[in-house]
């Protein structure tokens, strides 16, 4: 009698053809974390954070040789525009990758992606000028719309008491990213001038002396989608349930749907407009996170140009390989802090207030394609107005009132102050508890 309870009453059918099935049937055979997979978002997340923070030890050096600038101080304007170009790609087509994963499924979106990386890196390295730079950028944003997926990725291949661990492998991952990226640009472009027993000024490597950084990632890239192809698909693909069917768990997952589905239905017709542009709580959240992402790529970008630029502008004089020490300090110790001190510090203050808003279950979808379109066109933003800002600085070195670079830094800390000031009420609004 005992072996007769420990069978299931009803048993969870599973489609033939579906890959999101046979995902569900091996998470129901894991046993213990399952590190292949936990690897293989990793690498996939890294391979898409480190192009974004590669260039910019370099990019200043870029923009000199493409001789666009008139004179030395245009140098930053025609950096921002370039910095700028990942991002807004990456604002117009994100909403356009999410629709895609969720119709044609994950993995197509992740193989794109990472071949994006192959092809529009390379080119970027190769650019022999300005517009050639932009373009490449813009493409390679373009076409990498796998940081949205990827998370859905990452939730919908382990089990449930494994997910915050995927969630949180996104997260380190891109975080590393933040410190290889630099440390790649920094110590491998102009590879001709740093390391000339290796390199001749003749070679491929001394003609195009950017190249080496993104070649090396595109190489890595390549790596990666050659093993992406081997991936599971997550996304379920099969006809709705036929109450039909003598599948016991059939008719009752139906009749479990249709109540459910009813009594949805007569709640949202019960309640005022729905409309997420109306929902302040959300679009609060929003714009403060917009907001705090056009201070962090800005800062990257003028940070970049002020180490780099001469003396006489106010700058540091820095080799890129100086910058990319710098660069990959700092991202090493933000991911020490998120990954030691920060638990304690939310457990004592709580949670970030931006973090803590969320909307109704049935707007999630589209709550998060609106974030992620509102802070890259924010991101977009930053470094060109970052770099046109620096440029005009550079221009009033004899300025009564915060001269050259301390009106950068100036404005920067206003921004900064800005965002921390929307953190609180009546801005950041609190949604309505239930």
């Amino acid at each position: 009698m005992a072996e007769e309870y420990s069978v299931p009453l009803l048993k969870k059918k599973y489609y033939k053809d579906c890959p999101g099935c046979k995902v569900d049937q091996m998470k129901e055979l894991q046993q213990g974390i399952p590190f292949r997979e936990l690897v293989s978002i990793w690498i996939v997340v890294l391979c898409t954070a480190l192009p974004i923070s590669s260039l910019f030890p370099f990019l200043y050096f870029m923009i000199r040789d493409f001789h666009i600038a008139e004179r030395e101080e245009d140098i930053g304007s025609y950096a921002g525009y370039v910095g700028s170009a990942f991002m807004l790609g990456r604002a117009l087509t994100s909403l356009l990758w999410g629709i895609f994963a969720d119709r044609y499924g994950r993995k197509p979106v992740i193989i794109i992606g990472t071949i994006s990386v192959v092809i529009f890196n390379t080119l970027f390295g190769l650019s022999v000028n300005f517009w050639m730079a932009v373009i490449t950028r813009f493409l390679l944003g373009s076409m990498n719309g796998l940081l949205g997926p990827i998370k859905a990725y990452a939730v919908e291949i382990f089990r449930a008491e494994h997910q915050a661990l995927a969630l949180s492998s996104v997260s380190t991952s891109w975080g590393i990213g933040l410190v290889i990226g630099p440390a790649l640009g920094g110590y491998l472009a102009q590879p001709a001038e740093k390391y000339p027993n290796v390199f001749s000024k003749d070679s491929l490597f001394g003609r195009f002396p950017y190249f080496l950084p993104c070649l090396i990632i595109s190489l890595f890239a390549l790596v990666v989608t050659i093993g992406a192809w081997w991936l599971p698909e997550t996304l379920h693909k099969h006809d709705d349930i036929d109450i039909s069917s003598d599948d016991s768990y059939d008719v009752l997952e139906a009749a479990t749907h249709e109540s459910n589905t009813k009594e949805i239905r007569e709640t949202v017709e019960g309640r005022e407009s729905t409309s997420l542009l109306k929902n302040w709580p959300l679009m609060s959240s929003i714009i403060v996170y917009s907001v705090l992402s056009l201070h962090d790529m800005a800062y990257s970008e003028i940070f970049s140009l002020w180490a780099v630029s001469p003396r006489k502008f106010g700058g540091l004089s820095y080799s890129t390989e100086d910058v990319g020490q710098v660069l990959a300090v700092t991202g090493f110790s933000l991911l020490v802090f998120q990954s030691s001190a920060y638990p304690y510090v939310e457990r004592m203050l709580g949670p970030v207030m931006v973090a803590r808003i969320a909307s109704e279950q049935h707007q999630r979808g589209a709550a998060n394609g609106i974030a992620m379109t509102a802070m890259s066109f924010f991101k977009a933003v930053g470094p060109a107005a970052g770099g046109a800002l620096f440029s005009w600085s550079e221009k009033r070195q004899d300025a009564s009132f915060l001269p050259g670079m301390q009106m950068v830094f100036f404005m920067l800390n206003v921004v900064q102050a800005i965002g921390m000031l929307m953190t609180f009420e009546p801005f950041l609004a609190q949604p309505r508890q239930c």
